[in-house]
């Protein structure tokens, strides 16, 4: 089984607290997971854990600590104005900075052998999506980012092995804006992968809220697994 710790991430305001998930054999290829807008939650929790039982390490950042670090139930009522009112009080570059803090913390860690990758769910999907711009790592993995379509101007920045995920049904990224995304960050990108599901809406891997698309989440996340272990082998 993985184990679980928590660490910190140095950043130039102090020490970000971060998750850390560590395989079964003690190192493998590592993995940034970034969180949704609802923080560390318990169903991101479980997906650093899925990730490192496929053999990764993953560090999962504490990315509300300079706002306030207490858990959101994304199931409670008044849950989203909570997880709006952090996400607004961020500043978005700094936020970008402390992700990037974060993948080279984890390139430095003695677990980590070999690649190192960056995934990021809603509010974490942008921010993946640029620190990719920024940092370069092994791979990306983007679900749902909200903050994409104000980010295309960074796709040719991009030049890590891709894999996107958006549902079609989507209340906060229409159909529309996701085949912009899609043109922009697919086109003349061989390396990227580029999924669509019709009938999920937002957040439909998040198992804890009322957006989940069971079928959806499955075969999202088959086809993630099966992209990180072709370009981010564990061995």
């Amino acid at each position: 089984m993985s184990s679980h710790a928590m660490v910190t991430v140095r950043t130039d305001a102090g020490d970000m607290p971060a998750h850390l998930w560590t395989p079964d054999g003690g190192g493998g290829a590592g993995v940034v997971l970034l969180q949704e807008i609802f923080g560390i939650s318990r169903y991101i929790q479980t997906r650093g854990e899925a990730l490192a039982d496929e053999g990764y390490v993953v560090l999962a950042p504490e990315l509300y600590w300079r706002v306030e670090s207490s858990p959101i139930d994304e199931s409670a009522e008044g849950a989203m104005d909570e997880a709006f009112r952090r996400m607004n009080a961020l500043d978005w570059p700094t936020t970008v900075q402390d992700s990037v803090h974060a993948l080279q913390e984890l390139r430095r860690r003695d677990e980590v052998h070999g690649g190192t990758g960056v995934l990021g769910f809603c509010f974490g999907g942008g921010l993946a999506f640029n620190v990719a711009a920024d940092e370069d790592p092994d791979v990306l993995v983007s679900y749902y980012g909200s903050a994409l379509p104000n980010l295309l101007e960074l796709a040719d920045q991009v030049t890590a092995p891709s894999i996107y995920h958006f549902g079609l049904a989507d209340d906060y990224i229409p159909a529309r804006v996701v085949g912009q995304i899609e043109e922009a960050v697919a086109t003349d990108h061989p390396d990227t992968e580029f999924h669509t599901y019709p009938k999920a809406n937002h957040a439909f891997d998040n198992w804890n809220f009322a957006l989940h698309d069971n079928d959806a989440s499955a075969l999202a996340w088959e086809r993630t697994l099966t992209f990180l272990h072709r370009e981010l082998p564990t061995r």
